[in-house]
Formats: structure tokens, sequence, C-alpha cells
């Protein structure tokens, strides 16, 4: 291309294409705009690839994101049709494929759809109208300062004339886009959209059963697959007795896959770079697969972790918190010397364990590999742009070759941040030259997830004769290898309370581990929150201090906390306006509870988000437990776009974290998951749920952050720390029952 020859509209082109986010000129053919031949206005107009408004008036925005059950199909359109100025109930949502290049990043993760896309979709509605109003003041001959739009139509009102979307579609085509940064916004007083309670698009179908997942996909001509892996992590195929299994009712093929490299994990990186060994059943159905499945042996490869056993790496962590660790995380201070003269010591040590994600939809993906090389897949993934150039990198199929279409997500909680069984399913495709659905079972969903790393805090802290803490000490005993900690297993340097205590020293000491880490809601917030605020809910008994005082003196006067290089990392203020509202809401120190019952208060910041919890707990005689209330405060900034959707993600975040507390763990015995389905890993049920949960959203002057996570890591420190109100017991092991509890 010659440069001089594009003009803003090409321009437009050509940055989304080289990666960016916004694709305002999609409509317009990009060789004919650069080598000047005439362009026509399309008949659907398509002023961007999020939006299409037909002749009719009919307007379809694009859903750019994955679905997970976390809303952000409903709310990244509210944000475009709001600056658009159209009606909810006149939109179409579509789900998008995987195209980058008109979408930029199409993830589900780390909480960072609302502050990705907040400005970005704002403006492309703005834009979109701007270009509306154009067309119709060309249309009439008048100014477009005379022009103003409601309901998906312009008006002029000095001459009381009206005309719809669809009516200026094919002139505003013909426009020249408007800078996206310079559109005017509109005022928050006048949102229609934003800010009001939608339901979520998908809602009606799936109460009814009628929504489908990927899971649910047919297309003509499927074959079904299953996929034995070595049950020890790291293992690889020798032999199986293929000829047996292809000999039984419905099999197709039945073959070895090599792996790549050990388990085609970068343990310390937490990457998936390639496919894992085992052995591919394909079959007319799937239970005629998994049926055969029933008859493979094989002979595997354990490799060097079929020996680990979580008893021993618990052994082990002990005797590594005897000797000094491997390395030093921080150091502000002298914790050291200043401990020892510390007017109050408190040691405790702290262990979690390893979670799966347990979604509820099994992983699955479906891949038909094509007779001219093409790949076109269809995946629950909230990664797609991740699993693109990793099949192809596996598959050696190039990149534009490859189509993937985006399945709503029955669950995921970081699970499907990992593309492992699109890869399977891409090659065993390819492999049998079909269109291919591989499905796991449960036991493949538990025994094969990339875990919540577990991990132990060995941890002491000062007091001086006032109360004040004045030295924190940890020896961070986690996973990985030399210095390099496995993939979400590692304490970032700036976690609270670092910087808010004179004398503050965390060193580590690693150890290998066979089984693959990863992203779990909340990812390392979910343990270290609730190892760091039950610790610190030790320390004011320990003072004698009310626990929200203590933890407000602790954070002290509203000031921003700093990493070395400058940025800002942790406000002071927020955090303390969240332990202000919930202890405000929840009559902390005011309200008069029964003998078994007691209240628990804990905070956490966490993906952009400051959330402070209280829970009001009643443990019995029999030590069975019940959660009466909870009131979350929660700092996200100025604006709360669907306040329905976001009283969800706090209560299921809350929900979820209690299910994490109570009897959720994965142990390993000779290199093997040991807990194979729901019934050894439950979930909360309903009648053990909070009786009520109060979300509180506090205001603050701020960018808009996510919120799918924030609100889960507080809730378990809470509970806890409720519990040793109640009956004097100091939780420093999870899951609770391992301790006698239970859910009442």
């Amino acid at each position: 291309m010659d440069p001089t020859r594009i003009d803003r509209r090409c321009f437009f082109r050509v940055t989304a294409l080289a990666g960016g986010g916004i694709l305002l000129g999609s409509y317009v053919d990009p060789v004919a705009e650069v080598f000047g031949q005439p362009v026509r206005p399309a008949e659907n107009f398509i002023p961007q690839a999020f939006i299409r408004i037909t002749s009719d008036g009919a307007v379809t925005i694009i859903a750019k994101n994955p679905e997970t059950g976390q809303g952000v199909k409903t709310m990244l359109p509210m944000l475009i049709a709001e600056e658009l100025d159209v009606d909810w109930h006149d939109v179409t949502l579509e789900q998008a494929d995987l195209d980058v290049s008109k979408y930029g990043r199409q993830r589900a993760g780390g909480s960072s759809a609302t502050p990705v896309n907040w400005d970005p979709l704002r403006q492309v509605g703005a834009a979109v109208r701007q270009m509306l109003i154009a067309a119709a003041a060309q249309t009439w001959g008048v100014s477009p300062s005379e022009c103003e739009t409601s309901s998906g139509s312009v008006l002029h009102r000095p001459s009381d004339r009206a005309l719809g979307y669809g009516q200026l579609a094919a002139t505003a085509a013909t426009l020249t886009p408007p800078e996206l940064d310079a559109v005017p916004l509109k005022d928050p007083a006048n949102y229609k959209l934003i800010g009001h309670s939608t339901s979520g698009v998908d809602n009606a179908a799936i109460v009814v059963g009628k929504q489908s997942y990927g899971i649910d996909l047919e297309i003509p001509g499927l074959r079904y697959a299953v996929f034995e892996k070595c049950p020890v992590f790291g293992g690889k195929p020798l032999t199986a007795n293929l000829e047996t299994i292809k000999r039984l009712p419905g099999v197709r093929h039945a073959f070895i896959v090599e792996s790549d490299d050990e388990r085609s994990y970068t343990r310390a990186r937490g990457r998936l770079s390639g496919l894992a060994g085992g052995v591919a059943i394909v079959a007319d159905t799937w239970w005629q697969a998994q049926s055969a499945r029933q008859s493979l042996q094989v002979e595997w490869d354990e490799g060097r972790f079929a020996d680990q056993n979580s008893d021993d790496l618990a052994r082990q962590a002990d005797e590594l918190s005897q000797q000094p660790p491997a390395f030093t995380l921080r150091s502000d201070g002298d914790a050291e010397s200043t401990l020892p003269d510390a007017a109050t010591v408190v040691e405790a040590a702290y262990s979690y364990p390893f979670i799966a994600h347990a979604s509820l939809e099994p992983q699955n993906c479906t891949a038909h590999y094509k007779t001219d090389g093409s790949l076109e897949i269809w995946a629950p993934t909230q990664a797609p742009q991740d699993g693109l150039p990793l099949v192809s990198s596996v598959l050696g199929v190039p990149e534009e070759k490859i189509t993937i279409h985006l399945e709503l997500m029955g669950g995921a909680f970081g699970r499907r941040l990992v593309n492992d069984y699109m890869v399977e399913a891409a090659w065993i495709s390819k492999v049998v030259g079909d269109r291919v659905k591989l499905l796991w079972t449960r036991e493949d969903d538990m025994r094969h997830d990339f875990y919540r790393p577990g991990g132990f805090q060995y941890l002491s802290g000062g007091l001086d004769a006032a109360g004040t803490l004045v030295a924190w000490r940890n020896h961070f005993v986690s996973f990985g290898e030399g210095e390099r900690f496995a993939s979400r297993a590692d304490l970032p340097p700036n976690e609270f309370p670092a910087g808010f205590v004179p004398n503050y020293a965390v060193h580590a000491t690693l150890i290998p581990l066979g089984a693959p880490t990863g992203s779990l809601r909340a990812p390392r917030s979910n343990a270290l929150a609730w190892v760091s605020q039950s610790f610190i809910d030790e320390l004011a008994h320990a003072a004698g201090a009310d626990p929200v005082q203590f933890k407000l003196d602790l954070l002290g006067e509203p000031r921003m906390v700093t990493d070395d290089a400058g940025r800002d990392v942790y406000d002071a203020a927020r955090m303390r306006g969240v332990v202000k509202l919930a202890a405000e809401k929840s009559g902390w120190g005011s309200r008069r509870l029964p003998t078994d019952t007691a209240m628990g208060i804990a905070f956490q910041f966490d993906h952009r988000g400051y959330v402070a919890e209280v829970a009001e707990v009643s443990v019995d005689s029999a030590k069975r437990v019940r959660v009466n209330k909870v009131w979350a405060a929660v700092d996200v900034g100025r604006q709360i776009i669907n306040p329905t959707g976001a009283r969800a993600q706090v209560e299921g975040a809350i929900i979820d974290g209690l299910s994490e507390l109570m009897a959720q763990e994965i142990t390993f015995e000779r290199g093997r998951t040991v807990q194979s389905n729901l019934h050894q890993f439950p979930m909360v049920r309903l009648a053990q749920a909070p009786s009520e949960i109060e979300a509180h959203f506090r205001i603050t002057d701020n960018p808009p952050t996510g919120l799918g996570e924030p609100a889960l890591p507080p809730i378990l420190p809470a509970v806890c720390n409720a519990i040793f109100a109640s009956t004097g017991t100091r939780i420093r092991s999870l899951p609770l029952v391992k301790h006698g509890f239970r859910w009442a």
C-alpha cells in the first residue's frame, strides 16, 4: 500500500487489521478505497464491525467477547446501544466469531471487559450516531447542530421532521467516519440503558432449557470422540489394545496421540505449548466412544512425578519452613530485628489446598478439518485468540485458514483460559479427516484440570505496646522451580499489607510440582486474602482491638501506595471507604446477636476492585455452620453499567467462595488426582447459601472496572473470622470439613 493514498476511512481499516479494537470503516472495500475506485454504499449499512443497521431500521449489535455466564454478552452491547441512542427492545444481539482484526481483544478473564471496553465501545456507538445525524442533516439541508436523536431516529425539531436510522443507512455509509476520540459522549445524567437493570439476553432461553452451549452443538455428519490421558501428570502412552477397541460397536478410529513435550505445559510460566499424549477413540455416538473406553488398556510411562503425594508435599513444606528461605520477595525496614523486640508477637502457620474449577459444563470442543486444509472450530473458550496460534502451531495450519466460533459456556472460572481441549479436538479431527466433537467426562475435567495452586505461609506479626502492627514476616512455601513460581502460585510483592507495615518481609521457597496450575476466579487473591485477612484478625484480637478499627488503623490515612516504579498500586482511601460502608450497613458493633452467632469482616483489593464483606455466622455445638447474611461493600468506580448483572456477580462470587471454604480440596496420591467427581468436591446447595446477601456499591470518581472476581476473596476470611468470634477456634487450614465443621 502507498501510505499517501490512505485516507481516514482506510486508516481505520488498516489500524484494525494491525490489531486495534475499532473497525470503524469496515463497510468500505479496502482495495477500492486504497486504489481510488468508486465506493458504492452497502445495501445494509455496516458502519463498523459492531453494528448493522438495515434499511428497515433493524439494529444488530455484535457481542465481541466470550460469554461465560458473567453477563458480558448483555453488558458490552449496552454500551454501544446507549451512545447509539436506540431502544434496547429494538436491538438484536449476535455473538461474534473470533476476529481480532475487527473486534480487538476477545477474551473473558481478569474482570477486564469493563475497563478494556468502557471508552472504546461507547465511542463506537457515538461515532455511528454522529454519522446518522450528518446523513439526516445532509438530507434536509440543515446544520447537524440542529439535529438530535431519540430511540433510533434523527429529529429536526425546528421543522418537526424525523428520519429513522434505517432510512439514513445508505447515505450515512458514504460519509467519512469521525475521529473516535473526538466524538461527544452522553452526559451520564441522560443515560437510558447504562446504570439501569437489564435482564441477560439469554436468560429466558436458559431458564426453560432451550439455550445451546458448546456441549449441545450438533452439525451434520458429526463423529464423537473421547481422549484418555495418563492419570499421572506428565505421563505418556507407550502401547494400547487399539485393535480390540476398533472392533467394538460404532468405533471408527482408535489411535495413540504422541505428546510433543511433558504434559505440553510449561509449569513455571503456566502456558500450554502443545498437545498432551493420550489415546483417542472416535465413534458414531459419544456413548459408544465412552463405552469402548472402558475396555481400553494402556501402558503408560508415568514420568518423574509418579511418586508425588499431598501428604509428602505438606511435610516438605513444614521442613522447609524451619530452614532459611531460598529467596526474598520484598523487604521493607528490618522485620527480623524488630520482631524479637515487639511487645507482642503472634506466630501462625496457614495452608490452603489445590482447587479444581469444576464448571458445570465439562470441557468440550467440535472441530472440522477439511480437505482443503482449512479448519473450523466451535469452542466454549475464554481465550479464543490464544487458542488460534496454539492450534496453528501444533497442527501446522496457517492461522488465516482457521475459523473459531465462540460458543456459550456453562461456567469457566478461569479453566477455559487454557485451550488444551481445543487442541485435542482439532488434532483428532485432522487425523480422522472428519467432523469430530470431543467431550470430556466429569472425571476427565476433575483429574486433568489446571488447578488453583495450594500453598503454605509461616507468619510472624509484631505489635508494639499500643497494639500497633510494627512488623510482619512471612516465609511463603509454594510451588515452582528455583525462583520461578508455578502459574498463579506466587505472592505479588505489593500484596497487602505490603506498604502498610514499616518492617515487612516476605521470603519464599519453592517445591517442584507435577500438577499443572492456573487461574481460578480471583487468581492468587482467592487464597492470599484468606491468609492475610485471617492473620490480621488474629493480630487485632491479640491487640485487644476491634477488628474493624484495627483494619482502619492499619490502612492509615487516605493515601496512594505506589510500587518501585512509582505506579499507583493501592488506594487506601477507597479501601477505607468500603470497610466503613460494610461496617455501617451490617450494624457492626451495635447489633445484638444470639450467643452462637458472631460477625467477621475482611477486605481485599483484587482485579482493580475494592471490596469489604461482613458475614454473620452461626455455629452450633455440633459444629454446624450457617452463614445467615453477608454485607458486601464494593468500589469499582463511577459507574455500575448493569445493576442486575452487578449484583449477580457479587452474589455468585460470595457463594462460589463459600463452596471453596467448606469442602473443596484436590489431593494427589502417586501423582494422581484423588477426587473424581462432585461427590468428592461438593458445591454449596441452595439451602446452605446465605439467607440474604446485600451488595452495596460505593460510587467513586474512578474509571469503571470489572466485577467477576473482586467479591470472592473476602468471604472466606470473613466467615472464618466470624467462626473464631463465635467459637474461639481459629481456622488456619482449609477446607473447614478438615476441622469437623459442616453446613447446618
